[in-house]
């Protein structure tokens, strides 16, 4: 009987699995995806997986990506390939903050070490940064322009390093630095 639920629950995980693999194909991939936020930027201060302090006001001059995933969920370890490349085509000025939503910090290193990401995981283990950007799915993700203010938000998975998303994210970035340089000058 035991072997008959376990069974059971390998085809109900394959299952899910394979559905979350469907689902995330068949989603456009693109700029068009990103939602205009209009709203104040919650402060996010955790830990990394290896327990660094980080905050995101420490990334104020740069173009942040905040995404919020879980290990279980599907589309968000599809995409995280993506991600990698979007870092390397953005480059020195675009980071990424991948905030773990409240598993166990050992279940997470397994899935690091599994995906690979190469971009900072942060934990948080109570959950409050959750609340506080009011994330109720995974992936969610948000882009936080350099002078630290959100300006998109997507709830769902996609391909990060599109052509459309590349120019889009790549605009935003020149449209602060100018502006930035801007206020500099007349400062």
């Amino acid at each position: 009987m035991k072997k008959f639920i376990l069974l059971i629950a390998v085809k109900v995980l394959a299952l899910s699995a394979l559905i979350g693999v469907v689902v995330y194909t068949m989603m456009p991939a693109g700029a068009a995806e990103l939602k205009p936020f209009d709203g104040a930027t919650p402060a996010l201060r955790l830990n990394t997986l290896q327990g660094e302090a980080v905050d995101l006001e420490q990334y104020k001059g740069k173009l942040v990506m905040v995404q919020f995933w879980a290990t279980y969920c599907t589309p968000c370890r599809i995409e995280m390939p993506s991600m990698n490349r979007l870092q390397t085509k953005l480059g020195e000025n675009f980071v990424i903050l991948a905030v773990d939503m409240g598993e166990e910090a050992a279940e997470v290193q397994q899935f690091v070490d599994e995906v690979k990401p190469e971009f900072t995981i942060l934990m948080d283990e109570d959950g409050s940064a959750l609340a506080e950007w009011k994330v109720f799915a995974a992936p969610a993700t948000f882009i936080v322009d350099p002078a630290g203010k959100i300006q998109y938000t997507m709830f769902g998975a996609t391909e990060w390093d599109s052509d459309e998303m590349v120019v889009e994210l790549q605009a935003l970035m020149q449209r602060d630095l100018s502006i930035t340089r801007t206020t500099s000058k007349n400062d």
